[in-house]
């Protein structure tokens, strides 16, 4: 009768087990009720101190909260809060999480070293742009001054005379932006993804390079610069990449879904050193893939880090069951995936409906005539709302509301008829 044998399995328990041990006896020590806030696989990620640690959270099942008492627990053992850092996709976000976990515990918990990739790139490049042929006091010109640089340049490349139809400004800078996000060419970026401006290549192509010129020449670095040299920095120089990697023993990122393969190369090389690092993500929710995000990198993070523990959240404290289990469906569809089952303790909830339509204007036809209906049974305007992924998608829905005199108030940005 043949068996099967997962190699490592008894190695795997035990050490499972430890950690259990370890973590019980610490959170004797503690002066944070740790068990009574937060669940066993929070608990699992907040007290798991040393080592490369993946943690899969899924939508509203508590990552801010773990982050947040991680950076407690780690102060609380004698962490030097300096040493730490936590990366985040907004200054707002990252300070956010510092200020709470210091009224949990700590006030050093502000003197850890919080923000964004382009924000670490800024500190370092100011100190270290000089072995990249930068001066301290460079300029970072962002999104508004790189499409007027690159309008103005393109008009000089341009003669009077040629036909060739120059993308708009926005445009240009999406081209160069991802291009430079996704390591590729312009020139492969106009074919894969810009076929309209086919013509237009060999002039990007020029653009590109004068863009470059330009901004070493006036020492100026775009937002995609400053992470693009830090990597460099950091790949390059092995005396500065030690120096950095040794003053940051412990290293958090947030939404790792939403990182590129540059972020992701700039934690390997910090976190090489002492490799504890936690990286927080959900493969399922990337959204940024527009602007070079790669999800691929949550599956290979545990092979920059060998014996990655992966711990997922999976208990959700927002949604209701019906809904959960129609997002387990159809999560489990995808072919590449961390396996994960959301739950929630929440009782009650309505079954959710897939509906498919053929165009946006019948899908915003088809919303209209279900808040109607809403209202003929008794409902109120405010208890409707209608969700959107991005303001601009609102275009249609707009539209019908308006000619079907539905009255309703935006939120995020302007009203199609205001603007």
């Amino acid at each position: 009768m043949a068996s099967c044998h997962l190699p490592g399995l008894f190695d795997i328990a035990i050490r499972t087990e430890l950690g259990k041990i370890k973590a019980e006896f610490s959170i004797m020590t503690s002066t944070l009720d740790y068990k009574n806030v937060l669940n066993p696989s929070q608990l699992e990620a907040v007290m798991t101190i040393e080592g490369p640690v993946l943690v899969i959270a899924g939508a509203g099942s508590g990552k801010t909260r773990t982050l947040v008492y991680r950076v407690a627990r780690l102060v609380e053992v004698g962490v030097d809060p300096e040493s730490i850092l936590l990366l985040t996709f907004t200054r707002k976000a990252a300070q956010e999480m510092l200020d709470r976990a210091a009224a949990l515990s700590d006030p050093r918990c502000r003197l850890v070293s919080g923000g964004t990739f382009h924000s670490l790139a800024h500190r370092v490049l100011r100190v270290y742009g000089e072995l990249l042929g930068f001066d301290r006091n460079f300029t970072i010109i962002d999104r508004s001054d790189m499409e007027e640089i690159l309008q103005s340049l393109a008009k000089e490349l341009k003669s009077p005379n040629d036909p060739i139809r120059v993308p708009k400004r926005g445009t240009l800078a999406n081209m160069l932006s991802k291009a430079a996000n996704l390591e590729i060419s312009v020139q492969e970026l106009i074919a894969r993804e810009y076929p309209q401006f086919i013509d237009f290549t060999a002039m990007a192509i020029s653009l590109s390079k004068t863009y470059a010129k330009y901004k070493k020449q006036n020492q100026l670095m775009d937002y995609d610069d400053l992470i693009l040299n830090l990597r460099t920095l950091l790949s390059s120089n092995q005396e500065l990449r030690e120096q950095l990697a040794g003053r940051y023993r412990y290293i958090m990122v947030d939404e790792y879904q939403d990182t590129n393969k540059i972020q992701a190369d700039i934690v390997r090389w910090l976190g090489n050193k002492h490799k504890n690092v936690m990286v927080v993500g959900d493969d399922s929710q990337s959204i940024y893939s527009f602007r070079g995000a790669n999800y691929r990198n949550m599956f290979e993070f545990p092979e920059y880090f060998p014996d990655t523990r992966v711990i997922k959240l999976e208990e959700n404290y927002r949604s209701t069951q019906p809904i959960l289990s129609f997002t387990n469906a159809l999560m489990d569809r995808a072919e590449e995936k961390y396996t994960k089952c959301l739950f929630t303790r929440r009782q009650g909830g309505g079954l959710p409906r897939l509906v498919n339509t053929r165009t946006e204007p019948e899908q915003a036809l088809f919303v209209c005539r279900e808040i109607k209906e809403k209202l003929n049974q008794g409902r109120k305007l405010s208890e409707i709302a209608v969700l959107f992924r991005a303001a601009y998608h609102s275009f249609e829905l707009e539209l019908e509301l308006a000619r079907q005199g539905l009255r309703y108030i935006k939120v995020g940005g302007f009203k199609f008829m205001e603007s």
